[in-house]
Protein backbone atom coordinates (compact mmCIF):
# COMPACT_ATOMS: atom_id res chain seq x y z
CA UNK A 1 0.00 0.00 0.00
CA UNK A 2 1.26 3.47 -0.86
CA UNK A 3 1.27 6.31 1.64
CA UNK A 4 -1.41 8.02 -0.45
CA UNK A 5 -3.69 4.99 -0.27
CA UNK A 6 -3.11 4.66 3.45
CA UNK A 7 -3.67 8.39 4.04
CA UNK A 8 -6.97 8.17 2.16
CA UNK A 9 -8.26 5.78 4.82
CA UNK A 10 -8.01 8.57 7.40
CA UNK A 11 -8.69 11.82 5.48
CA UNK A 12 -10.50 12.85 2.32
CA UNK A 13 -7.83 13.72 -0.23
CA UNK A 14 -8.46 16.84 -2.32
CA UNK A 15 -6.46 17.95 -5.37
CA UNK A 16 -5.11 21.50 -5.12
CA UNK A 17 -4.77 22.42 -8.79
CA UNK A 18 -6.38 23.98 -11.84
CA UNK A 19 -4.82 21.29 -14.06
CA UNK A 20 -7.79 19.23 -15.21
CA UNK A 21 -5.61 16.40 -16.49
CA UNK A 22 -3.92 16.13 -13.09
CA UNK A 23 -7.34 15.89 -11.44
CA UNK A 24 -8.36 13.21 -13.94
CA UNK A 25 -5.24 11.24 -13.12
CA UNK A 26 -5.57 11.33 -9.33
CA UNK A 27 -9.38 11.18 -9.13
CA UNK A 28 -9.60 12.82 -5.70
CA UNK A 29 -12.81 13.26 -3.73
CA UNK A 30 -12.80 17.07 -4.20
CA UNK A 31 -10.65 19.72 -5.86
CA UNK A 32 -9.73 23.30 -5.02
CA UNK A 33 -8.78 26.20 -7.27
CA UNK A 34 -7.68 29.80 -6.72
CA UNK A 35 -6.67 32.74 -8.96
CA UNK A 36 -3.01 31.70 -8.96
CA UNK A 37 -3.81 28.15 -10.05
CA UNK A 38 -6.23 29.36 -12.72
CA UNK A 39 -3.64 31.81 -14.06
CA UNK A 40 -1.19 28.95 -14.56
CA UNK A 41 -3.80 26.67 -16.13
CA UNK A 42 -5.13 29.40 -18.44
CA UNK A 43 -1.70 29.84 -20.00
CA UNK A 44 -1.55 26.14 -20.86
CA UNK A 45 -2.51 25.49 -24.53
CA UNK A 46 -4.37 22.34 -23.44
CA UNK A 47 -6.99 24.46 -21.74
CA UNK A 48 -7.32 27.28 -24.28
CA UNK A 49 -10.82 26.15 -25.36
CA UNK A 50 -12.07 26.83 -21.83
CA UNK A 51 -10.61 30.33 -21.94
CA UNK A 52 -12.19 30.93 -25.35
CA UNK A 53 -15.57 29.76 -24.06
CA UNK A 54 -15.34 32.10 -21.10
CA UNK A 55 -14.55 35.05 -23.37
CA UNK A 56 -17.45 34.15 -25.64
CA UNK A 57 -19.94 33.88 -22.78
CA UNK A 58 -18.80 37.15 -21.19
CA UNK A 59 -19.46 39.21 -24.35
CA UNK A 60 -16.83 41.81 -23.64
CA UNK A 61 -17.16 42.09 -19.87
CA UNK A 62 -13.77 41.19 -18.36
CA UNK A 63 -15.16 40.81 -14.85
CA UNK A 64 -17.81 38.34 -15.94
CA UNK A 65 -15.21 36.58 -18.08
CA UNK A 66 -13.16 35.94 -14.94
CA UNK A 67 -16.12 34.26 -13.25
CA UNK A 68 -16.99 32.33 -16.39
CA UNK A 69 -13.41 31.11 -16.61
CA UNK A 70 -13.46 29.84 -13.03
CA UNK A 71 -16.79 28.13 -13.68
CA UNK A 72 -15.61 26.58 -16.95
CA UNK A 73 -12.61 25.07 -15.18
CA UNK A 74 -14.78 24.06 -12.24
CA UNK A 75 -17.26 22.20 -14.43
CA UNK A 76 -14.50 20.28 -16.19
CA UNK A 77 -12.87 19.38 -12.88
CA UNK A 78 -16.20 18.07 -11.59
CA UNK A 79 -16.24 15.51 -14.37
CA UNK A 80 -13.34 13.81 -12.59
CA UNK A 81 -14.26 14.11 -8.90
CA UNK A 82 -17.09 12.54 -6.95
CA UNK A 83 -17.54 15.51 -4.65
CA UNK A 84 -17.08 19.26 -4.90
CA UNK A 85 -14.91 21.94 -6.42
CA UNK A 86 -13.97 25.18 -4.66
CA UNK A 87 -14.23 28.40 -6.66
CA UNK A 88 -12.90 31.67 -5.28
CA UNK A 89 -14.54 35.08 -5.06
CA UNK A 90 -12.46 38.04 -6.28
CA UNK A 91 -9.89 38.95 -3.60
CA UNK A 92 -10.69 42.63 -4.10
CA UNK A 93 -13.98 41.97 -2.30
CA UNK A 94 -12.33 40.57 0.84
CA UNK A 95 -13.47 43.55 2.94
CA UNK A 96 -16.94 43.94 1.43
CA UNK A 97 -19.46 41.39 2.68
CA UNK A 98 -22.38 42.47 0.49
CA UNK A 99 -20.40 42.51 -2.75
CA UNK A 100 -18.86 39.16 -1.84
CA UNK A 101 -22.37 37.77 -1.47
CA UNK A 102 -23.40 39.21 -4.83
CA UNK A 103 -20.36 37.69 -6.53
CA UNK A 104 -20.90 34.31 -4.89
CA UNK A 105 -24.51 34.26 -6.08
CA UNK A 106 -23.36 35.11 -9.59
CA UNK A 107 -20.83 32.28 -9.60
CA UNK A 108 -23.47 29.82 -8.38
CA UNK A 109 -25.84 31.13 -11.06
CA UNK A 110 -23.27 30.49 -13.79
CA UNK A 111 -22.71 26.96 -12.54
CA UNK A 112 -26.45 26.35 -12.52
CA UNK A 113 -26.70 27.61 -16.11
CA UNK A 114 -24.26 24.84 -17.00
CA UNK A 115 -26.31 22.27 -15.13
CA UNK A 116 -24.10 22.05 -12.03
CA UNK A 117 -25.99 22.08 -8.73
CA UNK A 118 -24.86 24.26 -5.86
CA UNK A 119 -24.36 21.20 -3.66
CA UNK A 120 -21.23 20.45 -5.70
CA UNK A 121 -19.69 23.90 -5.25
CA UNK A 122 -17.78 25.48 -2.39
CA UNK A 123 -17.43 29.25 -2.63
CA UNK A 124 -14.01 30.34 -1.39
CA UNK A 125 -13.83 33.55 0.61
CA UNK A 126 -10.90 35.14 2.41
CA UNK A 127 -11.16 34.67 6.19
CA UNK A 128 -11.60 38.35 6.98
CA UNK A 129 -14.38 39.44 9.33
CA UNK A 130 -16.35 40.57 6.27
CA UNK A 131 -15.68 37.32 4.41
CA UNK A 132 -16.92 35.29 7.37
CA UNK A 133 -20.08 37.39 7.64
CA UNK A 134 -20.71 36.90 3.91
CA UNK A 135 -20.28 33.16 4.32
CA UNK A 136 -22.73 33.09 7.21
CA UNK A 137 -25.45 34.61 5.01
CA UNK A 138 -24.60 32.43 2.01
CA UNK A 139 -24.80 29.24 4.04
CA UNK A 140 -28.42 30.14 4.85
CA UNK A 141 -29.08 30.08 1.08
CA UNK A 142 -27.50 26.61 0.76
CA UNK A 143 -24.43 28.18 -0.84
CA UNK A 144 -21.66 26.35 0.93
CA UNK A 145 -18.40 28.12 1.72
CA UNK A 146 -14.71 27.33 2.09
CA UNK A 147 -12.88 29.94 4.17
CA UNK A 148 -9.43 30.40 2.69
CA UNK A 149 -6.31 32.34 3.72
CA UNK A 150 -6.82 31.16 7.27
CA UNK A 151 -3.85 31.58 9.59
CA UNK A 152 -5.12 32.46 13.07
CA UNK A 153 -7.13 30.72 15.76
CA UNK A 154 -9.45 33.74 15.77
CA UNK A 155 -10.31 33.15 12.11
CA UNK A 156 -11.00 29.48 12.81
CA UNK A 157 -13.20 30.25 15.79
CA UNK A 158 -15.24 32.88 13.97
CA UNK A 159 -15.68 30.62 10.95
CA UNK A 160 -17.06 27.83 13.08
CA UNK A 161 -19.43 30.19 14.91
CA UNK A 162 -20.70 31.38 11.53
CA UNK A 163 -21.55 27.82 10.53
CA UNK A 164 -19.36 27.70 7.43
CA UNK A 165 -19.04 24.35 5.71
CA UNK A 166 -15.26 24.18 5.62
CA UNK A 167 -12.09 26.08 6.52
CA UNK A 168 -8.65 25.83 4.92
CA UNK A 169 -5.78 26.57 7.35
CA UNK A 170 -2.59 27.25 5.35
CA UNK A 171 0.07 24.99 6.83
CA UNK A 172 2.86 25.84 4.39
CA UNK A 173 2.53 29.60 4.53
CA UNK A 174 2.58 29.53 8.34
CA UNK A 175 5.70 27.36 8.13
CA UNK A 176 7.28 29.79 5.61
CA UNK A 177 6.74 32.80 7.88
CA UNK A 178 8.28 31.17 10.93
CA UNK A 179 11.17 29.77 8.94
CA UNK A 180 11.96 33.25 7.68
CA UNK A 181 11.65 34.77 11.15
CA UNK A 182 13.96 32.15 12.64
CA UNK A 183 16.36 32.38 9.67
CA UNK A 184 16.51 28.61 9.30
CA UNK A 185 16.30 26.26 6.34
CA UNK A 186 13.76 23.93 7.93
CA UNK A 187 11.65 23.35 11.03
CA UNK A 188 11.23 19.85 12.43
CA UNK A 189 7.74 18.40 12.10
CA UNK A 190 7.38 18.13 15.87
CA UNK A 191 7.89 21.91 16.08
CA UNK A 192 6.17 22.91 12.82
CA UNK A 193 3.84 25.86 13.61
CA UNK A 194 1.61 25.12 10.60
CA UNK A 195 1.04 21.53 11.66
CA UNK A 196 0.45 22.68 15.26
CA UNK A 197 -2.11 25.26 14.09
CA UNK A 198 -4.24 22.72 12.23
CA UNK A 199 -3.95 20.23 15.10
CA UNK A 200 -5.24 22.83 17.56
CA UNK A 201 -8.10 23.93 15.31
CA UNK A 202 -9.15 20.34 14.66
CA UNK A 203 -9.15 19.60 18.40
CA UNK A 204 -11.20 22.75 19.10
CA UNK A 205 -13.85 21.87 16.51
CA UNK A 206 -14.26 18.27 17.65
CA UNK A 207 -14.11 19.15 21.34
CA UNK A 208 -16.94 21.67 21.04
CA UNK A 209 -19.05 19.81 18.49
CA UNK A 210 -18.75 22.12 15.49
CA UNK A 211 -19.93 20.70 12.15
CA UNK A 212 -17.45 22.84 10.18
CA UNK A 213 -14.82 20.68 8.54
CA UNK A 214 -11.07 21.33 8.66
CA UNK A 215 -9.07 21.00 5.44
CA UNK A 216 -5.32 21.34 5.84
CA UNK A 217 -3.88 23.24 2.86
CA UNK A 218 -0.75 24.79 1.37
CA UNK A 219 1.76 22.06 2.11
CA UNK A 220 5.49 22.29 1.49
CA UNK A 221 6.45 18.66 2.10
CA UNK A 222 4.83 15.29 2.57
CA UNK A 223 5.88 15.10 6.23
CA UNK A 224 3.45 17.93 7.01
CA UNK A 225 0.64 16.02 5.32
CA UNK A 226 1.40 12.76 7.12
CA UNK A 227 1.53 14.58 10.47
CA UNK A 228 -2.11 15.59 9.91
CA UNK A 229 -3.48 12.19 8.86
CA UNK A 230 -7.03 12.07 10.20
CA UNK A 231 -7.82 15.72 9.50
CA UNK A 232 -11.24 15.90 7.82
CA UNK A 233 -9.75 16.80 4.45
CA UNK A 234 -6.27 17.52 3.08
CA UNK A 235 -5.84 19.47 -0.16
CA UNK A 236 -2.60 18.47 -1.86
CA UNK A 237 -0.75 19.72 -4.93
CA UNK A 238 -0.04 17.20 -7.74
CA UNK A 239 3.72 17.00 -7.07
CA UNK A 240 3.12 15.97 -3.46
CA UNK A 241 0.38 13.54 -4.51
CA UNK A 242 2.99 11.98 -6.77
CA UNK A 243 5.48 11.64 -3.94
CA UNK A 244 2.92 10.07 -1.64
CA UNK A 245 1.84 7.62 -4.33
CA UNK A 246 5.41 6.43 -4.85
CA UNK A 247 6.22 5.98 -1.16
CA UNK A 248 5.22 2.68 0.41
CA UNK A 249 4.08 2.26 3.97
CA UNK A 250 1.16 2.53 6.32
CA UNK A 251 0.32 6.02 7.56
CA UNK A 252 -0.77 6.09 11.22
CA UNK A 253 -3.70 8.29 12.14
CA UNK A 254 -2.56 11.39 14.02
CA UNK A 255 -5.81 13.34 14.51
CA UNK A 256 -9.05 11.83 15.76
CA UNK A 257 -12.24 13.05 17.45
CA UNK A 258 -11.44 10.85 20.45
CA UNK A 259 -8.07 12.49 21.03
CA UNK A 260 -9.58 15.92 20.40
CA UNK A 261 -12.28 15.51 23.02
CA UNK A 262 -9.62 14.78 25.64
CA UNK A 263 -7.90 18.14 25.06
CA UNK A 264 -8.38 21.18 27.30
CA UNK A 265 -9.14 23.89 24.74
CA UNK A 266 -11.67 26.46 25.92
CA UNK A 267 -14.49 27.80 23.78
CA UNK A 268 -14.02 31.27 22.32
CA UNK A 269 -16.57 34.07 22.48
CA UNK A 270 -15.82 36.34 19.53
CA UNK A 271 -17.71 39.44 18.53
CA UNK A 272 -16.15 41.74 15.94
CA UNK A 273 -13.86 43.72 18.29
CA UNK A 274 -12.68 40.54 20.03
CA UNK A 275 -12.02 38.87 16.68
CA UNK A 276 -10.07 41.81 15.31
CA UNK A 277 -7.97 42.12 18.46
CA UNK A 278 -7.20 38.42 18.75
CA UNK A 279 -6.25 38.22 15.07
CA UNK A 280 -4.20 41.42 15.34
CA UNK A 281 -2.19 39.92 18.20
CA UNK A 282 -0.93 37.20 15.84
CA UNK A 283 1.78 38.90 13.76
CA UNK A 284 2.17 35.92 11.45
CA UNK A 285 -1.56 35.77 10.72
CA UNK A 286 -1.92 39.50 10.02
CA UNK A 287 1.11 39.43 7.71
CA UNK A 288 0.06 36.32 5.79
CA UNK A 289 -3.61 37.26 5.43
CA UNK A 290 -2.72 40.66 3.95
CA UNK A 291 -0.03 39.15 1.74
CA UNK A 292 -2.35 36.37 0.55
CA UNK A 293 -5.08 38.81 -0.46
CA UNK A 294 -2.52 40.94 -2.34
CA UNK A 295 -1.05 37.92 -4.10
CA UNK A 296 -4.40 36.54 -5.21
CA UNK A 297 -5.40 39.99 -6.41
CA UNK A 298 -2.15 40.37 -8.36
CA UNK A 299 -2.63 37.02 -10.07
CA UNK A 300 -6.27 37.85 -10.79
CA UNK A 301 -5.13 41.07 -12.47
CA UNK A 302 -2.65 39.11 -14.61
CA UNK A 303 -5.41 36.70 -15.54
CA UNK A 304 -7.75 39.54 -16.43
CA UNK A 305 -5.08 41.11 -18.67
CA UNK A 306 -4.60 37.74 -20.37
CA UNK A 307 -8.33 37.46 -21.00
CA UNK A 308 -8.52 41.02 -22.38
CA UNK A 309 -5.60 40.40 -24.75
CA UNK A 310 -7.04 37.10 -25.98
CA UNK A 311 -10.46 38.69 -26.43
CA UNK A 312 -8.90 41.46 -28.51
CA UNK A 313 -7.05 38.93 -30.65
CA UNK A 314 -10.24 36.91 -31.07
CA UNK A 315 -12.15 39.99 -32.23
CA UNK A 316 -9.47 41.12 -34.68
Amino acid sequence: MSQLESLSQHSLVVADTGDIEAVARWKPQDATTNPSLLLTASQDPRFRPLVDNAIKEARGDAGIAMDWLAVQFGREILRHVRGRVSTEVDARLSFDAEKSIERARRIIGLYERLGVGRERILIKLASTWEGIRAAQKLEREAIHCNMTLLFSFAQAGAGADAGVTLISPFVGRIYDWHKQQRKVEDIAIGEDPGVASVTKIYAYYKKHGYATQVMGASFRKTAQILALAGCDLLTIAPDLLEQLSKADGEVPRQLSPEKAKATAVEKLDLDEPAFRWMHNEDAMATDKLAEGIRRFHADAQKLERLIVSLAAARAA
